[in-house]
């Protein structure tokens, strides 16, 4: 095991489906088990749903289930670690995964926290009586037994420590940063990429791309992104949404998809930016990358708000784009107005939106200062880092 002996630390890494094509955490688990396998430790994938090729792994089922954690018993037999990846959707808003630690007998269990902070499990438990149970880390609104158990919580942003330091004062807080979902893949010189990416999609050489990244899905503000461009090319500018991202997620299953995709796209239609859009749905790496690297501007309006626990914003970040988001109730330290990237104050405002890209366009010299800072940025969250920060840190829990 690492720090002691030869024998490699043996993590088991548990999730939900590991569909890359369908969730962005999925993708993110299956890069860190190809990190963690490259510096050294013994990596299992335990999860619902099929095992990728290449993939070591164990299915436990379709989804978590009591099933499930039977099997999940056995297959974290010779774990020296169990590491969860946690968000919501991941495990079909179900709490069964919350009750791991009950089958993973006395392996330390380390969760990673991608959501968190808006959602319970019990809707009738009153909030007076998780205000009782959490500080004595009986239970968890959002993760049942895995956060109060855990030996430490990770998390990857500092609204997300400060939520959980709230409910557990006493439960070592890690924060470890994610990296960017899709790397830069693109080989082709930017004179030649520019213009020929602008003849595929049949508009003009000169016209201006803007580009979201990321699963389609009603938070992500794409309704009022489609309006604040029919503001734009209502002042004459030629400019065109470029949608690089796929409907259906764990968040938004297939007739849910289906049904907000053609919503959508009449929705951008009436708004006057219909012929204007362009929607990929999902593409390998090196399609999105290739896209993204011809875009002017990449604008991010999740309803919600941006901050750095998002892939989305990492990749487009990393591509060198000039990048306009909608700002966060709890502003990241890191996205400053101006400095990393163009924060617009409102969210679900297709004027404020159109500001803010106008800002963009109108000021190269902005456009080029933030687009260098964002590159910076992203260029910290450098994943063979972040994968020996986590193998750091459970081994050090393993010991």
């Amino acid at each position: 095991m690492s720090g002691g002996t030869a024998r490699p630390l043996r993590i088991a890494l548990v999730a939900g489906p590991v569909r890359e094509d369908r969730d962005g955490v999925a993708g993110y688990v299956l890069r860190l088990a190809r990190e963690l396998t490259g510096a050294g430790a013994v990596v299992r994938l335990v999860h619902t749903g099929a095992t990728p090729a290449g993939v070591r792994g164990v299915s436990v089922g379709r989804r978590w289930s009591p099933v499930a954690l039977l099997r999940a018993r056995r297959a974290l037999a010779g774990a020296d670690v169990v590491s969860v990846q946690f968000a919501p959707s991941m495990y079909g808003f179900r709490a069964w995964v919350g009750l791991l630690p009950l089958a993973a007998g006395r392996r330390p269990i380390v969760p990673t926290l991608h959501e968190y902070g808006w959602w319970t499990w019990a809707r009738q438990v009153p909030r007076t009586a998780w205000r009782a149970l959490e500080p004595r880390r009986l239970v968890d609104r959002e993760t049942a037994l895995l956060v109060p158990r855990a030996a430490r919580v990770v998390v990857t942003n500092a609204a997300h420590a400060e939520d959980v330091r709230r409910r557990f004062p006493d439960l070592p807080v890690v924060a470890i940063p994610i990296g960017a979902n899709v790397a830069v893949a693109t080989s082709e010189p930017a004179e030649v990429l520019r213009p020929s990416v602008r003849v595929e999609l049949g508009v003009a050489p000169d016209a201006v791309l803007l580009a979201f990244f990321g699963f389609v899905h009603p938070v992500k503000g794409i309704r009022y992104l489609g309006e604040a461009v029919a503001r734009l090319a209502a002042e004459g500018r030629d400019v065109h949404l470029l949608v690089v991202g796929g409907f259906e997620s764990t968040a938004l299953p297939a007739a849910e998809a289906l049904a907000f995709e053609a919503e959508l796209r009449a929705h951008l239609a009436a708004a006057g930016a219909g012929d204007r859009a362009r929607i990929t749905g999902f593409l390998p790496e090196e399609a999105a990358s290739r896209l993204l690297a011809a875009a002017d501007v990449a604008v991010l309006p999740f309803t919600a708000g941006v901050t750095t626990k998002s892939g989305s914003l990492l990749t487009v970040l990393a591509h060198g784009l000039p990048t306009v988001v909608t700002a966060a109730p709890e502003p990241d330290p890191e996205l400053v107005d101006g400095a990393t990237c163009v924060v617009v104050p409102a969210v679900r405002d297709a004027p404020a939106l159109a500001d803010g890209i106008r800002r963009v366009l109108d000021d190269p010299a902005l456009a080029t200062r933030i687009a260098a800072a964002g590159r910076a940025l992203a260029a910290r969250r450098d994943w063979p880092d972040i994968a020996a920060r986590h193998l750091a840190l459970l081994a050090e829990v393993a010991r």
